[in-house]
Parts: C-alpha cells; sequence; structure tokens
C-alpha cells in the first residue's frame, strides 16, 4: 500500500523534509509518478513534433499571455462588462475568504445543500469545500480523479491528474467502503460505480461549480475543458452555474483561445483537443435547450495583482495550468505533489505559492526544491523561465533574512576566499588534507555537516592533490620551457 503525505504534515517549508523522506520510502508511489509523468511528457513531445513548428506557436501563445498581462485592468472590464450583458454576475474578490463569502450568500440565497464540483484549483487554492462543510452544505467533487482524493480525504497531487499517485487496489478499497458492498480492483467496474454514484449527484446538486481555463474578454465566455462529460453536467444541470477563475485566466478574444487551447491540450496529455471543450456566455437564454437560470462569475486576486508591474515575477501570470513543468521535472517525478504541502505544486508552484501566500519564511523554501535545471522552461508552452524566478526568489529569501545564520556566514566566507586568488588556493589545499579522514577509496561517502545532506544520496568526489589550476600552471611552465629550449636549438 502507498505511503500517505498529507499536504498538511507540518509547514510548507518546515514539514518539506520531513515529507521527502517518506515519499523516497514509497517505492510504488515514486513508480506510479514517473510512469505516469514519463507517459505525459513523451506524449507532448510527439504531439508538437506532429504538430509542426512548435516553437512559432510558443512564441505566439507567449505573446498572447503577456499583452493579455499587461493589459490586464482593461481585458478584466471588458470581459465583466460583455459577461454581465449577457446576463451574467460578475464578482471580484480581493481573497479567498473574501471569494468564499459571495459563493456562501449565493447559496443561501439558493437555500442550497448540495455543490457538484467540476475541477478547479482556485477552488482548492479558497479551501471552498471545508468552509462549505461548516456550513452544512456537502461539496462533491465530480472529477473522478478528485473524488477518488475526496473519499481518500487528500489533497490534488497533480494540476491536471490529481490521483496520479493512486492504483487500481486503493481506488476499490476507497468505494467498496462507499459503495457499502465488496467492488473489485477492475477498471469497468470502478468506473461504472462512480458513474452511478455521480449521476445522481448531477440530478439533485442545488448549485453547479466550476473552474474556467480562459476567459474570452471580447464577449464575456467562460471556455472550459477536460476529457470527461462531468464538466458539461455540472455546468448545465444545475439552476445555478458559479464559476470561480483566478483574475489572470483571460485571453482578449476567440483567436487567442483558438492558440492557447491548441497549446494547452498538446502540453497537458499530448492530444489534438481535450475531449470536451465547452464556451458559455451567460445563462440560459429564451430557446435554449439546457443550462442554468442564474451565471455567477467569481474573479479572485487573492495576491496575483501583486505580481503586476514586477519585472522578476510578472510572468507568473502567464501561466495556463498545463503541469508540462510538472512532467518534466527531476525533483517532482521523484516526490510527487503531496511533498510540497501546497495547492500547487512542482516547479509552477514553487513560485506561485510563496508569491501569492507573501510568505517567503515557510513557503520560500519550495524554491530549494528544484535543481534549477531549467528543463521547465523548455517544456512550458508560453515560455515563463520558472528557472529564472526560482533564482530570484532564493535571493529574495536571503535578503529578507530567513535563511540560516549559520548558512550566511558560510556564503559570506564562502565569498571572501573566493575572490582573492591567494585565499582561495590556500583554501583548496586546506581541503585536500582536511578531507582525509573521510575519504574511502577516492571519494567521501559520508561527508560533515551541510555535506551530509549530499552524500546522504550520492557520494562527493575527493579534493585532488593537484588542483587544476595548479595543473595548467604547470603546463603553461613546461610549454614555455619548450620553447626556449627550441629558440636554442635553432
Amino acid at each position: 500500500m502507498s505511503t500517505e503525505i498529507s499536504s498538511a504534515q507540518g509547514g510548507i517549508g518546515s514539514g518539506l523534509k520531513q515529507r521527502t523522506r517518506a515519499v523516497l520510502q514509497d517505492a510504488f508511489l515514486r513508480q506510479a509518478v514517473a510512469f505516469t509523468t514519463n507517459k505525459l511528457r513523451t506524449g507532448r513531445l510527439s504531439a508538437a513534433e506532429e504538430f509542426g513548428d512548435w516553437e512559432t506557436w510558443r512564441s505566439r501563445g507567449q505573446a498572447i499571455r503577456q499583452d493579455t498581462i499587461e493589459h490586464l485592468d482593461y481585458y478584466l472590464g471588458q470581459f465583466a462588462e460583455q459577461a454581465e450583458r449577457r446576463g451574467a454576475r460578475v464578482h471580484f474578490c480581493a481573497t479567498g475568504d473574501e471569494a468564499v463569502q459571495v459563493f456562501l450568500a449565493i447559496a443561501k440565497e439558493k437555500q442550497a445543500k448540495l455543490v457538484a464540483k467540476g475541477k478547479s484549483m482556485v477552488s482548492e487554492e479558497m479551501h471552498l469545500n471545508e468552509r462549505l462543510r461548516e456550513q452544512g452544505i456537502d461539496a462533491i467533487e465530480t472529477d473522478l480523479g478528485e473524488y477518488i482524493l475526496q473519499l481518500a480525504k487528500e489533497t490534488p497531487s497533480h494540476l491536471i491528474i490529481p490521483a496520479i499517485h493512486k492504483n487500481k487496489s486503493q481506488i476499490a478499497e476507497l468505494f467498496t467502503k462507499e459503495a457499502g458492498k465488496p467492488l473489485p480492483p477492475e477498471t469497468k467496474e470502478l468506473a461504472a460505480f462512480a458513474k452511478r454514484k455521480l449521476r445522481q449527484f448531477f440530478l439533485e446538486a442545488d448549485i453547479g461549480l466550476s473552474g474556467c481555463n480562459f476567459g474570452i474578454a471580447e464577449s464575456g465566455t467562460v471556455t472550459i475543458v477536460s476529457n470527461e462529460g462531468n464538466g458539461r453536467m455540472v455546468t448545465t444541470l444545475p439552476k445555478t452555474h458559479v464559476v470561480v477563475m483566478g483574475m489572470e485566466r483571460l485571453v482578449p478574444t476567440f483567436d487567442d483561445v483558438e492558440v492557447m487551447l491548441n497549446l494547452l491540450a498538446r502540453s497537458a496529455t499530448g492530444q489534438k483537443l481535450t475531449t470536451y471543450t465547452s464556451f458559455i456566455t451567460g445563462p440560459r437564454q429564451r430557446g435554449d435547450l439546457d443550462g442554468p437560470e442564474e451565471l455567477h462569475i467569481i474573479i479572485l486576486d487573492n495576491g496575483r495583482s501583486a505580481q503586476l508591474g514586477d519585472p522578476q515575477f510578472q510572468q507568473v501570470l502567464h501561466c495556463i495550468r498545463c503541469a508540462a513543468c510538472l512532467n518534466v521535472c527531476p525533483v517532482y517525478r521523484h516526490v510527487g505533489g503531496h511533498t510540497y504541502g501546497s495547492v500547487y505544486s512542482g516547479p509552477i508552484g514553487a513560485v506561485l505559492t510563496p508569491l501569492l501566500q507573501q510568505d517567503m519564511k515557510e513557503a520560500g523554501t519550495l524554491a530549494y526544491a528544484s535543481s534549477l535545471c531549467g528543463a521547465c522552461y523548455e517544456a512550458c508552452p508560453v515560455k515563463i523561465p520558472l528557472h529564472d524566478m526560482l533564482v530570484h526568489l532564493r535571493a529574495r529569501k536571503v535578503k529578507e533574512g530567513y535563511t540560516p545564520q549559520a548558512e550566511r556566514l558560510g556564503f559570506q566566507l564562502f565569498g571572501k576566499v573566493f575572490s582573492q586568488v591567494k585565499w582561495y588556493r590556500m583554501a583548496g589545499k586546506a581541503a585536500y588534507y582536511g578531507q582525509k579522514p573521510l575519504v574511502r577509496g577516492g571519494v567521501i561517502r559520508k561527508g560533515p555537516g551541510p555535506l551530509g545532506g549530499w552524500t546522504a544520496s550520492r557520494t562527493f568526489p575527493a579534493i585532488p592533490k593537484q588542483s587544476f589550476r595548479d595543473r595548467w600552471d604547470k603546463l603553461q611552465a613546461e610549454l614555455a620551457r619548450a620553447d626556449r629550449e627550441k629558440g636554442r636549438d635553432s
């Protein structure tokens, strides 16, 4: 059985090492995450190659997102105006708590007792399910992966495949408990049970809640993509539909959304298009066969506007939540999403979480959960330089004084030693002689102090007696001597 890792196990930063150690001992979880992310990564590469001229499309996506974020105030105003013109009610919320209060007011007005939810990371960010439960309102996740995790009382561990760490036996155990009778670990049987169970929630729900992949400013349209039919069920069957979206999730026009949908599907799952793509413009109109009687759109800031105008971090708002960066990240691929202890995981989570929470002391530690290899940038369909942002976050954490004093003193000493050749050479000689008690077979297998973290999973090469600089000086001297001797002979 897989080890369960709670995202609340310790603080985001203080519990990071504890969660990492637990996951590294869970062979199944690591294998499942690696297998699935590798499949998604391979699919993305194949889809990009088949599409042709992928870099040009990335540049187009980057330009659209840049224009949107640089003129976000205009596009937000246009989107809200057009949405309300078509009958929707738009609510701008500065914080997650304010957004929850707006939703609770809607639920109270409708005397709602059951909310059927489509997939929404913003609702996770708001901790909406817990707040609804406190008010006696059931919020049921209808995305299959999210539903599995709700039964397991866990949070999503991947942006698009939330139950990436669960196998069929574990799911069968959860469904058996829910069904009150044994269910075999067979995909068809488990899927059939989920369909029967969730269909009842679609029909009985007072409110349907969804996220938003893209809001189209020119028409006030909400775009939702999914590979399951639940997205269309929660947006059409309940009499009231509530959309929760981050304020940055806009594109100017339908032409722009065409580009973004092509990039999103291929980057996320390797598909040409997702199975279901829905364009929702206002509530049900006269003559419509389905749709809600009311449509509410909650637009959430929650720290996003603080990144506007920041030359180092504004581009983080370009993200389209495809999870391509997670699928290539060597850290995420080894430890999965729960290790990060936050709603957003992987490289984008390591950048976004401390920025949204404005917390460098705890959440800023996530910036160190990276090898800085740059694979995330190469995979990103809109060219977000996440590796650069991670470096900037580390610098901010140091500047704000949240790194250990010993570390700061160590790097100050390091800076002084490396700024002068004489001290650098002396340090090299001292290190060579000081390492001798630790060297076995030409490597250090158990390092002291901070070096212990490195040698816990790999060896550290022993420092040679003769440095490269010494060898270079010796070689130059030999070449000079040879030239002199050649001159005398001639």
